[in-house]
């Protein structure tokens, strides 16, 4: 029997927007999970507001500030891991950039896939490259 390794991507919505691009978001965590060889985790992605993501900010990460995505790991074996999303803050950086809400929904959970897969964003050379990172997973996923 072959067994098959598989990554589950389940997405909650705690915000007050009720459309959101779940079927794109499970798609391009799941090719970025795919491209770097990532099997048999669970993925839990959760929209929610300013104030629910400011909250986790400040008890896990002692930031007094809302964010615009936050991932944790939550088990190594078997990868169990949490990409909280705010879509209050989305929807302004949406406005900033110019683009859809939906295409900045869809960036931050690259974001947040992208940290999942060992990348980080603390010195500019290293936002430039997750960018760079995000800008071709989007592409890829909205282009299909």
């Amino acid at each position: 029997m072959k067994i098959v390794n598989t990554n589950i991507i389940n997405i909650f919505n705690e915000s007050e927007k009720k459309r959101l691009p779940s079927k794109l978001t499970k798609e391009i965590i799941g090719s970025i999970l795919d491209d770097n060889k990532i099997t048999n985790s669970v993925i839990n992605l959760i929209y929610c507001s300013d104030e629910y993501i400011h909250n986790i900010n400040k008890e896990f990460l002692n930031h007094d500030y809302p964010t615009d995505v936050i991932t944790f790991e939550i088990e190594k074996t078997p990868l169990m891991c949490e990409i909280y999303t705010s879509v209050d803050t989305a929807a302004r950086q949406a406005s900033e950039y110019n683009v859809t809400l939906n295409n900045e929904l869809l960036r931050l959970a690259a974001h947040g896939a992208l940290h999942i897969c060992g990348m980080d964003d603390n010195t500019p050379d290293d936002r430039n490259t997750m960018k760079l990172q995000e800008d071709k997973y989007l592409e890829r996923i909205t282009k299909a």
